[in-house]
Protein backbone atom coordinates (compact mmCIF):
# COMPACT_ATOMS: atom_id res chain seq x y z
CA UNK A 1 0.00 0.00 0.00
CA UNK A 2 2.82 2.41 0.85
CA UNK A 3 4.56 1.67 -2.45
CA UNK A 4 1.32 2.06 -4.42
CA UNK A 5 0.49 5.42 -2.84
CA UNK A 6 4.04 6.64 -3.37
CA UNK A 7 4.07 5.65 -7.03
CA UNK A 8 0.55 6.70 -7.99
CA UNK A 9 -0.48 9.59 -5.72
CA UNK A 10 2.67 11.26 -4.39
CA UNK A 11 1.91 14.53 -6.19
CA UNK A 12 -1.54 14.82 -4.71
CA UNK A 13 -1.73 17.30 -1.83
CA UNK A 14 -1.25 15.59 1.53
CA UNK A 15 -0.20 12.14 0.30
CA UNK A 16 3.55 12.66 0.63
CA UNK A 17 3.02 14.31 4.02
CA UNK A 18 0.92 11.37 5.22
CA UNK A 19 3.60 8.89 4.13
CA UNK A 20 6.26 10.89 5.95
CA UNK A 21 4.20 11.09 9.15
CA UNK A 22 3.77 7.31 9.25
CA UNK A 23 6.81 5.94 11.10
CA UNK A 24 6.26 2.48 9.58
CA UNK A 25 6.63 3.74 6.00
CA UNK A 26 9.81 2.16 4.54
CA UNK A 27 12.61 4.57 3.62
CA UNK A 28 12.80 3.20 0.07
CA UNK A 29 9.17 4.23 -0.40
CA UNK A 30 9.61 7.60 1.28
CA UNK A 31 12.75 8.51 -0.67
CA UNK A 32 11.11 9.51 -3.99
CA UNK A 33 8.41 11.64 -2.34
CA UNK A 34 10.66 13.78 -0.13
CA UNK A 35 10.70 16.64 -2.64
CA UNK A 36 6.88 16.74 -2.55
CA UNK A 37 6.74 17.34 1.19
CA UNK A 38 5.25 20.53 2.56
CA UNK A 39 7.34 22.82 4.76
CA UNK A 40 5.26 21.67 7.73
CA UNK A 41 5.94 17.98 7.02
CA UNK A 42 9.67 18.62 6.66
CA UNK A 43 9.69 20.43 10.00
CA UNK A 44 7.77 17.57 11.62
CA UNK A 45 10.33 15.07 10.32
CA UNK A 46 13.17 17.25 11.53
CA UNK A 47 11.59 17.57 14.98
CA UNK A 48 11.11 13.81 15.41
CA UNK A 49 14.55 13.17 16.88
CA UNK A 50 13.58 9.77 18.26
CA UNK A 51 12.85 8.58 14.74
CA UNK A 52 15.83 10.30 13.14
CA UNK A 53 18.32 9.05 15.72
CA UNK A 54 17.26 5.46 14.98
CA UNK A 55 16.87 5.86 11.19
CA UNK A 56 20.28 6.67 9.64
CA UNK A 57 18.96 6.11 6.12
CA UNK A 58 16.22 8.70 6.62
CA UNK A 59 18.81 11.18 7.90
CA UNK A 60 20.97 10.54 4.84
CA UNK A 61 18.05 11.08 2.48
CA UNK A 62 17.03 14.33 4.16
CA UNK A 63 20.59 15.66 4.04
CA UNK A 64 20.80 14.89 0.33
CA UNK A 65 17.44 16.52 -0.40
CA UNK A 66 16.69 20.16 -1.16
CA UNK A 67 13.77 20.41 1.25
CA UNK A 68 15.74 21.37 4.37
CA UNK A 69 17.56 24.51 5.44
CA UNK A 70 21.32 24.83 5.90
CA UNK A 71 20.96 24.84 9.68
CA UNK A 72 18.77 21.73 9.61
CA UNK A 73 21.30 20.01 7.36
CA UNK A 74 24.09 20.85 9.82
CA UNK A 75 22.17 19.36 12.74
CA UNK A 76 21.31 16.24 10.76
CA UNK A 77 25.00 15.89 9.91
CA UNK A 78 25.69 15.80 13.66
CA UNK A 79 23.53 12.67 13.86
CA UNK A 80 25.73 11.00 11.24
CA UNK A 81 28.90 11.39 13.25
CA UNK A 82 30.17 8.03 14.42
CA UNK A 83 33.31 9.14 16.26
CA UNK A 84 32.86 10.04 19.95
CA UNK A 85 33.05 13.67 21.05
CA UNK A 86 36.38 14.70 22.63
CA UNK A 87 36.12 14.44 26.41
CA UNK A 88 37.19 18.08 26.73
CA UNK A 89 33.92 19.15 25.13
CA UNK A 90 31.99 17.96 28.18
CA UNK A 91 34.23 19.27 30.96
CA UNK A 92 32.32 22.47 31.70
CA UNK A 93 28.95 20.74 31.45
CA UNK A 94 29.97 17.96 33.83
CA UNK A 95 31.52 20.41 36.31
CA UNK A 96 28.25 22.36 36.41
CA UNK A 97 26.08 19.26 36.77
CA UNK A 98 28.13 17.07 39.15
CA UNK A 99 30.01 18.47 42.20
CA UNK A 100 31.63 15.14 43.12
CA UNK A 101 35.03 14.80 41.41
CA UNK A 102 34.99 11.00 41.20
CA UNK A 103 31.52 10.99 39.65
CA UNK A 104 32.59 13.72 37.23
CA UNK A 105 35.45 11.60 35.94
CA UNK A 106 33.12 8.62 35.50
CA UNK A 107 30.63 10.78 33.58
CA UNK A 108 33.35 12.16 31.33
CA UNK A 109 34.57 8.67 30.49
CA UNK A 110 31.01 7.56 29.78
CA UNK A 111 30.20 10.52 27.54
CA UNK A 112 33.50 10.14 25.72
CA UNK A 113 32.38 6.72 24.48
CA UNK A 114 28.91 7.77 23.32
CA UNK A 115 28.04 8.72 19.76
CA UNK A 116 25.71 11.64 19.04
CA UNK A 117 22.72 9.38 18.31
CA UNK A 118 23.29 7.63 21.63
CA UNK A 119 23.31 10.93 23.50
CA UNK A 120 20.14 11.96 21.67
CA UNK A 121 18.43 8.78 22.85
CA UNK A 122 19.70 9.39 26.40
CA UNK A 123 18.42 12.98 26.27
CA UNK A 124 14.99 11.79 25.13
CA UNK A 125 14.62 8.84 27.48
CA UNK A 126 17.04 9.39 30.37
CA UNK A 127 16.47 10.90 33.79
CA UNK A 128 16.56 14.41 35.19
CA UNK A 129 20.30 14.33 36.00
CA UNK A 130 21.13 13.26 32.46
CA UNK A 131 18.98 16.03 30.99
CA UNK A 132 20.70 18.59 33.23
CA UNK A 133 24.01 17.48 31.77
CA UNK A 134 22.99 17.00 28.14
CA UNK A 135 21.26 20.38 27.83
CA UNK A 136 24.85 21.71 27.80
CA UNK A 137 26.01 19.20 25.17
CA UNK A 138 28.18 20.77 22.42
CA UNK A 139 25.87 19.34 19.75
CA UNK A 140 22.73 21.38 19.03
CA UNK A 141 20.75 18.28 18.12
CA UNK A 142 21.34 16.81 21.60
CA UNK A 143 20.19 20.03 23.25
CA UNK A 144 17.02 19.91 21.15
CA UNK A 145 16.47 16.31 22.19
CA UNK A 146 16.49 17.32 25.87
CA UNK A 147 13.69 19.81 25.20
CA UNK A 148 11.71 17.08 23.40
CA UNK A 149 11.93 14.59 26.28
CA UNK A 150 8.44 13.45 27.38
CA UNK A 151 9.69 13.41 30.99
CA UNK A 152 10.91 17.02 30.94
CA UNK A 153 9.22 19.11 33.64
CA UNK A 154 8.52 22.83 33.63
CA UNK A 155 10.67 23.14 36.75
CA UNK A 156 13.64 21.85 34.75
CA UNK A 157 12.90 24.32 31.96
CA UNK A 158 12.76 27.12 34.53
CA UNK A 159 16.33 26.29 35.51
CA UNK A 160 17.42 25.94 31.87
CA UNK A 161 16.00 29.37 31.02
CA UNK A 162 18.30 31.01 33.53
CA UNK A 163 21.51 29.28 32.39
CA UNK A 164 23.95 31.66 30.73
CA UNK A 165 25.92 28.61 29.53
CA UNK A 166 23.23 27.54 27.04
CA UNK A 167 23.34 28.39 23.35
CA UNK A 168 21.26 31.17 21.84
CA UNK A 169 19.31 28.61 19.85
CA UNK A 170 18.33 26.54 22.89
CA UNK A 171 17.08 29.63 24.73
CA UNK A 172 15.17 30.66 21.60
CA UNK A 173 13.53 27.22 21.39
CA UNK A 174 12.35 27.58 25.00
CA UNK A 175 11.01 31.06 24.32
CA UNK A 176 9.14 29.94 21.19
CA UNK A 177 7.42 27.01 22.91
CA UNK A 178 3.76 27.92 23.46
CA UNK A 179 3.52 25.79 26.59
CA UNK A 180 6.45 27.48 28.25
CA UNK A 181 5.26 30.96 27.30
CA UNK A 182 2.37 30.41 29.72
CA UNK A 183 4.84 30.00 32.59
CA UNK A 184 5.82 33.42 33.91
CA UNK A 185 8.80 32.06 35.85
CA UNK A 186 10.31 30.79 32.59
CA UNK A 187 9.67 34.09 30.82
CA UNK A 188 11.27 36.05 33.65
CA UNK A 189 14.32 33.77 33.70
CA UNK A 190 14.76 34.27 29.96
CA UNK A 191 14.45 38.02 30.37
CA UNK A 192 17.05 38.13 33.14
CA UNK A 193 19.45 35.82 31.25
CA UNK A 194 22.11 37.92 29.46
CA UNK A 195 22.58 35.10 26.93
CA UNK A 196 18.97 35.20 25.69
CA UNK A 197 18.86 36.68 22.15
CA UNK A 198 17.91 40.37 22.14
CA UNK A 199 14.99 39.94 19.76
CA UNK A 200 13.50 37.41 22.19
CA UNK A 201 13.89 39.60 25.29
CA UNK A 202 12.48 42.67 23.52
CA UNK A 203 9.48 40.64 22.39
CA UNK A 204 8.84 39.33 25.93
CA UNK A 205 9.40 42.67 27.64
CA UNK A 206 5.73 43.85 27.57
CA UNK A 207 4.79 40.67 29.48
CA UNK A 208 6.95 41.58 32.48
CA UNK A 209 5.29 42.52 35.76
CA UNK A 210 6.02 45.99 37.26
CA UNK A 211 8.58 44.77 39.80
CA UNK A 212 10.51 42.83 37.18
CA UNK A 213 10.36 45.68 34.71
CA UNK A 214 11.79 47.98 37.39
CA UNK A 215 14.61 45.53 38.04
CA UNK A 216 15.44 45.27 34.32
CA UNK A 217 15.44 49.06 33.94
CA UNK A 218 18.26 49.25 36.49
CA UNK A 219 20.13 46.04 35.74
CA UNK A 220 23.76 46.14 34.60
CA UNK A 221 23.76 42.46 33.56
CA UNK A 222 21.63 42.90 30.43
CA UNK A 223 22.26 44.72 27.17
CA UNK A 224 21.98 48.51 27.00
CA UNK A 225 19.25 48.15 24.38
CA UNK A 226 17.08 45.98 26.61
CA UNK A 227 17.69 48.13 29.68
CA UNK A 228 16.74 51.28 27.76
CA UNK A 229 13.60 49.62 26.41
CA UNK A 230 12.65 48.47 29.91
CA UNK A 231 13.14 51.97 31.30
CA UNK A 232 11.05 53.48 28.49
CA UNK A 233 8.24 50.97 29.05
CA UNK A 234 8.35 51.54 32.80
CA UNK A 235 7.96 55.30 32.31
CA UNK A 236 5.07 54.76 29.91
CA UNK A 237 3.27 52.57 32.43
CA UNK A 238 3.78 54.93 35.35
CA UNK A 239 3.19 58.21 33.53
CA UNK A 240 -0.01 59.97 34.65
CA UNK A 241 -2.79 59.74 32.13
CA UNK A 242 -4.07 63.00 30.71
CA UNK A 243 -7.76 63.62 31.19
Amino acid sequence: MFAYCSAEFSRRPGIADALARNSTCPIEVLRPVLHYLSVTAVQQLFEDLDRLSTSPHLVAELIASTVISADQRAQLAELQRVEPEPVEAFVQAVEAAEPDKAKRETLLQKLGRMRVVERVQRALKGGRDERLLLIRDPCKVVQRAVLQSPQLSEQEVESFAGMASLTDETLRLIANNQRYRKNYTILRALEYNPKTPLEVTLHLLPLMKPQDLKFLAGSKNISDTLRTAALRLQRQRTAPRSS
